[in-house]
């Protein structure tokens, strides 16, 4: 058998027969299909509604009957990363799957073939359809969303788009377009997918350039009057004037927006706070939903993170957060750090000051009074006098190695008496 032999074997009913007959699934969950008389295929296959046929070298569609046979019951059907460059073989297999839902074609190689409208009538039952890194040119997506009046969702992320191709009948079904990965930089081009779906509800624009939202409120209002979500991950944006003309969409209630240049030199919590200030109406920030106490908290740190510049620099939203909450008074820098404790160290006659970290041990102090007062290396004890209540209670001991300073309630201007241990004596705060 030749090359060109095998490669015709590589049909859709081939590869279907060979992944779904009851050796290769057994215990598959799905309808038992019987083979049609006069088919190829000798056995039954047990098909599942969601058929998965992924790089397998498809190139052709096989005997249409035998698909009519075998796919009556369809609903998913997923092709990526096969061999299918003409429309013809595809218009095939879909035209006899009769409940085809949803259809995934891509990493197939579609660039540069076209599309007939004749051929394009059976994808009319289709309604989410995938065409990631297919290379499919804007005339091949217009006639087929044409043809697809209930296609819901469209993903054409991955396909070299520098500019979106405009075309004279709208596709007022969709709601969910995903172009992710894709070359367009100008706000112009972005702008026609609200002429061309004119339903469209959520837009993934991430890992494009786009490096601004360039329209009016009466434009965007017009053109995307339906958006509730919009994806702008690490796109090109780096003006905070394009964050406040994503309030212009009127129903828009989920935004992301990592990774975009405008942010980089904020803190994580800084761009959350700054961006959920500066968007009122959004009730999902970057995958996460807001409380209305996380809201108040951003809108007050905004006030206070814009207050001491100059007016000419204060953002339109200050003025409207200013007019909710009044002016705000700086937040009291609370310093955390260690403090420390001046007390005086006595040994005999002689007397020294010495600044005491209350986290440090009982046992830690010992060793650091030795070093500074070079005491000899036996035993000693400590005593902790407390200016206040030493008339009162005396001198306390501190007997125990590990515990903290803290706990002995050690303050300025206290006294720690070093007396030497008796040499007889036994003590558990030996060295």
């Amino acid at each position: 058998m030749d090359s060109s032999d095998e490669e015709e074997e590589r049909t859709f009913v081939r590869v279907l027969s060979e992944k779904y007959n009851p050796e290769n699934f057994p215990y598959g969950q799905g309808v038992v299909v019987p083979s049609p008389p006069g088919s190829p295929v000798k056995d039954r296959l047990f098909l599942p509604n969601i058929l998965v046929l992924n790089d397998c070298g498809i190139r052709k569609a096989g005997d249409r009957s035998d698909i009519e046979a075998f796919c009556a019951h369809v609903l998913e059907l997923d092709l990526a990363y096969n061999q299918f460059n003409d429309w013809e073989e595809i218009s095939t297999i879909v035209s006899s799957i009769p409940h085809l839902d949803f259809l995934n074609l891509s990493m197939n190689p579609l660039s540069g073939v076209q599309l007939q409208p004749s051929v394009a009538d059976v994808f009319s039952r289709v309604r989410r359809l995938v065409l990631i890194n297919t290379q499919v040119s804007w005339d091949t997506v217009h006639t087929l969303t044409q043809h697809t009046p209930e296609l819901k969702e469209l993903f054409l992320c991955l396909n070299g788009y520098d500019s979106v191709s405009e075309s004279q009948a709208s596709c007022p079904s969709l709601s969910l377009l995903q172009i992710t990965g894709n070359q367009l930089q100008d706000w112009a081009e972005v702008r026609k997918f609200g002429r061309l779906y004119p339903s469209l509800s959520t837009l993934v624009l991430a890992n494009n350039s786009v490096s601004s939202v360039g329209d009016t409120k009466e434009t965007l209002e017009n053109l995307f009057p339906n958006l509730r979500s919009i994806n702008l991950n690490n796109s090109g944006l780096s003006q905070w004037e394009d964050i406040e003309r994503l309030n212009f969409f009127p129903k828009l209630e989920d935004v992301k927006a990592q990774g975009i240049p405008l942010l980089q030199s904020y803190s994580t919590q800084e761009r959350r706070n700054l961006l959920l200030a500066q968007l009122p109406s959004v009730m999902v920030l970057n995958g996460s939903a807001i409380s209305d106490g996380e809201r108040e908290d951003a809108e007050r740190f905004f006030i206070r993170y814009y207050q001491d510049c100059p007016e000419r620099e204060l953002p339109q939203r200050y003025h409207i957060l200013v007019s909710k909450y009044g002016h705000l008074a700086p937040l009291a820098e609370v310093d955390l750090s260690p403090r420390g404790t001046v007390v005086d160290v006595r040994w005999g006659d002689r007397v020294e000051p010495l600044t005491l970290r209350l986290e440090q041990t009982v046992g830690d102090l010992k060793k650091q009074l030795k070093a500074l007062l070079r005491l000899p290396s036996s035993g000693i004890r400590l005593f902790h006098i407390d200016k206040e209540l030493s008339s009162v209670f005396g001198p306390e001991e501190l007997k125990c190695g590990f515990r903290a300073l803290h706990s002995y309630s050690i303050q300025d201007g206290d006294e720690i008496l070093v007396v030497p241990k008796e040499k007889n004596r036994c003590s558990s705060s030996d060295f």
